[in-house]
């Protein structure tokens, strides 16, 4: 008799139709629109893209806002996916930290992940197919690193809970100049810029 792990044991195969599978478990990339007011960091000049949410809510700050609901309505066990697109070159995302791991794979056109080495920054280049998996806790941010604004960024947050986002202190001071701010609950608030 061959293995069966303990999860499956005594449970019938799912049976799931092609409509089925269309319908609930499959994101078509030219249907997909996300939303430009995702996180804190994204009126901050230099920090302007589009957040998709494609399976699980990952660690979106504007949870009110109807183009982050995933696309693929499947719950998410652990993970997070989500995709950054429509990013002019050197935009991208702040410094932050996040409490889960947090992976990137450039799917088009090269994208630099920077992170903090004490005050120090240092930084690679992600070419289409290459995979970074961050350590927790350090600050990190990423930006699209050459001319074409469809780059587009894979970015997977790992752990059942994958938090919230944690913003280095400079960007949370830039933010506020903008409008935007997070309450205790790590929800995105939004309001006029600042004169």
């Amino acid at each position: 008799m061959a293995y069966t792990d303990p999860r499956l044991r005594d449970r019938p195969a799912n049976v799931v139709s092609v409509e089925q599978m269309e319908r609930e478990n499959i994101a078509r990339l030219d249907a997909m629109k996300g939303s430009e007011l995702a996180f804190l960091d994204q009126r901050i000049p230099g920090y302007q893209r589009e957040i998709i949410n494609i399976i699980g809510m990952g660690v979106v700050e504007n949870m009110g806002d109807p183009d982050l609901k995933p696309k693929i309505q499947a719950p998410a066990h652990g993970f997070a996916v989500t995709y950054v697109r429509n990013t002019p070159k050197g935009h991208g995302a702040a410094l932050h930290r996040h409490p889960t791991e947090e992976v990137f794979i450039a799917a088009k056109g090269p994208w630099e992940i920077f992170w903090l080495e004490g005050d120090a920054e240092r930084r690679v280049t992600l070419q289409p197919g290459d995979i970074v998996n961050v350590p927790i806790g350090i600050y990190r941010g990423f930006r699209n690193a050459g001319d074409d604004p469809e780059a587009t960024l894979i970015a997977i947050v790992g752990g059942p809970d994958p938090g919230k986002v944690d913003w280095h202190p400079s960007v949370i001071e830039a933010a506020r100049r903008t409008g935007l701010s997070v309450d205790d609950e790590g929800k995105l608030i939004v309001a006029e810029a600042a004169e």
